[in-house]
């Protein structure tokens, strides 16, 4: 598919945003998980009345993994997911928000549930790019067959294309830029590091954020 352009506005608003908006590049990540959050929020309200989800709230949780060899952070969810209509809409135009939206649309009967949306304001995902020079988002909404991976290497546009993806959820992949002489971008490779900001900003995140981790531990010596 050929590469679509963000609108002017949606341009400008990527470049003020990545050198303004956020004083600190390591809340990135903290919006990344947020918006995941925020994706199994809108599943467990459509559980309820919907028996055809399949997933209870101990089913729910976000995982972050990172990949030092291929230079990648990946954050997923098994939450609603997006349609490529929904990539068009979301992710297509900066600070277009789809939870709010989803809040809006809802009503009173989203407002009084358990549902607190939490990425309001359509503009946290793109934080990705304070640290990253190519964002691979892949995804397959609730209901659909069907996977879809939007790609961007920033303010120069994006792409949508179909792809496989066997459950439903979103997949968020930041390819990290390279290390220069004022940001170590290769510290959020780190298992330690994440688990430092995962614990700093998003503790107060209801959904389980697991990791992949590799334990080392001594073996006595024998013949």
């Amino acid at each position: 598919m050929a590469k679509k352009q963000f609108k002017a506005e949606s341009k400008r608003l990527l470049d003020l945003m990545i050198n303004s908006i956020y004083t600190h590049k390591e809340i990135f990540l903290r919006e990344i998980i947020s918006n995941a959050s925020d994706a199994i929020d809108k599943l467990l309200y459509i559980s309820l009345t919907d028996e055809r989800v399949g997933l209870t709230r101990a089913d729910f949780r976000i995982c972050v993994t990172a990949d030092k060899e291929a230079r990648t952070i990946t954050v997923s969810d098994n939450g609603v997911g997006m349609s490529s209509e929904d990539m068009e809409k979301n992710l297509g135009v900066i600070a277009h928000s789809g939870s709010l939206q989803f809040k809006n649309e809802n009503g009173e009967s989203a407002a009084e549930s358990d549902i607190d949306i939490i990425g309001q304001f359509g503009v946290g995902f793109y934080s990705a790019f304070m640290v990253s020079d190519e964002v691979t988002v892949i995804s397959r909404a609730y209901g659909s067959d069907k996977g879809f991976r939007w790609h961007s290497t920033g303010a120069d546009g994006y792409t949508i294309t179909e792809c496989e993806k066997e459950t439903v959820g979103t997949d968020v992949i930041m390819h990290l830029k390279p290390d220069t002489d004022d940001e170590r971008y290769s510290d959020y490779l780190e298992n330690w590091k994440l688990r430092e900001l995962i614990k700093k900003y998003s503790d107060y995140v209801r959904w389980p954020i697991v990791m992949e981790v590799e334990e080392t531990r001594p073996v006595e010596k024998t013949d």
